[in-house]
């Protein structure tokens, strides 16, 4: 037995509830139990019971012992003092022992169906990936779908203290706070501290100030990034590199040191070199893309606008004086909507809750729609028990109910778990 699934019968009142007497020998009747307390105190806030005919008001506590009070310490916090109930499990002190003749002791170990703790206790030492799997082909569709659109809004809340913090440091600029997290998704898990570095050294500013110059934009980017080289003899690389020495003078840039940049075991459509490439042109097309993906209502028209083609110079290399067989470096799909989960959606989202504009969460929430579902093992998982997303917001909602809820065995959470627990046939 534990507390959480005390707590969770206490909530959802799951107990017996008619003539029930307290340990000291008092009739109670449970008016109102109460609010369950997240922080630090009482386990339910404002519970209101009837003890021989007098009505109280006050806070409940839960415990699986009665000896719990102790062992906490609650006897010596003043955060304790209005408990109008203790709720225990089981009693395991005498009324000589317990010194707790003033609150009432309600033991309930007898006032509930032992099969829901049974079925509780199954997920809890389940095996499998997902620990209601056998069952959850029981639970209604409409409740499924209600509770993938909450899990798809915690999982973007949860990204907010990241977000808001980079928001913060780039001095409240939404502009630069899209930015760097476009970056960072550009450089994806080899290169991530590569891009983020970039980002801090290189201002978004300042390549707006040359968004119509496609070969300054990318002279800042390749420049900043430490990859422009005096002895490069091509035409395109040497008039890069005397482009960012004037830039890095005007704007009194440092470069980051290169060694960062990883190019073994990836494929050359990977390469730092191409991704910057493809960012460059991201900005030359389309200036200051926080105001185009705030003002485009459209969210396959935001998707169709991150799929650019890199310059000329391009077609023909992965990396700066080394020539590849011709092929237009177009920025694949695949990337693109790891840009609009990762990045785009979840500060367009942040944004909408920071500024008050619900339309704008939304908007967040219907370009997920439109990018197709993911594929990773834990979707995998997903569409053999019978749950098959239809588009990323389905897919991002399901790998947070697996991580959130499923692998930390938080049943007493979540709506598909709470609906099989409480289901008639256990």
């Amino acid at each position: 037995m534990n507390e959480h699934f005390l707590q969770y019968i206490w909530k959802n009142k799951l107990i017996q509830t008619q003539d029930i007497l307290t340990l000291q020998g008092h009739k109670i009747f449970i008016e109102d139990f109460g609010i369950q307390n997240n922080d630090a105190g009482p386990d339910f806030l404002n519970s209101i019971i009837e003890m021989d005919g007098i009505r109280w008001a006050g806070n409940v506590e839960i415990h699986v012992n009665t000896s719990d009070w102790y062992k906490h310490n609650h006897h010596k916090d003043d955060k304790y003092r209005n408990i109008i109930l203790h709720v225990v499990y089981e009693n395991d002190l005498t009324e000589k022992e317990s010194v707790l003749s003033q609150i009432p002791v309600l033991e309930i170990k007898n006032l509930f169906d032992k099969k829901l703790y049974h079925k509780y206790r199954s997920f809890l030492i389940s095996k499998n990936r997902v620990p209601c799997q056998s069952d959850i082909d029981k639970t209604e569709g409409i409740l499924i779908t209600s509770w993938l659109n909450r899990l798809l809004a915690e999982r973007l809340e949860r990204k907010t203290d990241e977000i808001y913090h980079y928001y913060k440091y780039f001095n409240n600029d939404w502009s630069e706070t899209l930015y760097y997290f476009m970056c960072k998704n550009f450089g994806f898990k080899k290169n991530g501290i590569g891009f983020e570095m970039l980002a801090k050294s290189l201002p978004y500013k300042i390549l707006m100030k040359h968004k119509d110059r496609l070969l300054q934009i990318e002279a800042l980017l390749f420049g900043q990034a430490g990859m422009l080289k005096e002895s490069y003899t091509g035409p395109y690389p040497k008039e890069l590199y005397d482009e960012y020495n004037f830039l890095r003078k005007k704007y009194e840039l440092k470069q980051i040191n290169n060694t960062l940049w990883k190019f073994a075991r990836l494929r050359p459509p990977n390469f730092p070199t191409i991704r910057l490439a493809q960012l460059a042109q991201i900005v030359h097309l389309h200036g200051n893309v926080w105001d185009m993906i705030i003002n485009d209502e459209n969210p396959v028209s935001i998707k169709e606008k991150f799929s650019v083609i890199s310059s000329q110079y391009w077609n023909n290399h992965y990396m700066f004086e080394k020539e590849s067989p011709g092929k237009p470096k177009k920025l694949g799909e695949s990337c693109i909507e790891n840009i609009l989960i990762n990045t785009v959606a979840p500060v367009m989202f942040i944004y909408g809750k920071h500024a008050l504009k619900p339309s704008l969460c939304e908007k967040a929430l219907n370009l997920l729609s439109v990018v197709k579902p993911e594929k990773n093992s834990i979707i995998s998982n997903w569409e053999k028990i019978g749950l098959k997303p239809a588009n990323a917001a389905d897919t991002q909602a399901l790998i947070e109910l697996k991580k959130s809820y499923c692998t930390p065995r938080k049943c007493l959470q979540c709506a598909i778990g709470n609906a099989l627990l409480k289901e008639k046939t256990y």
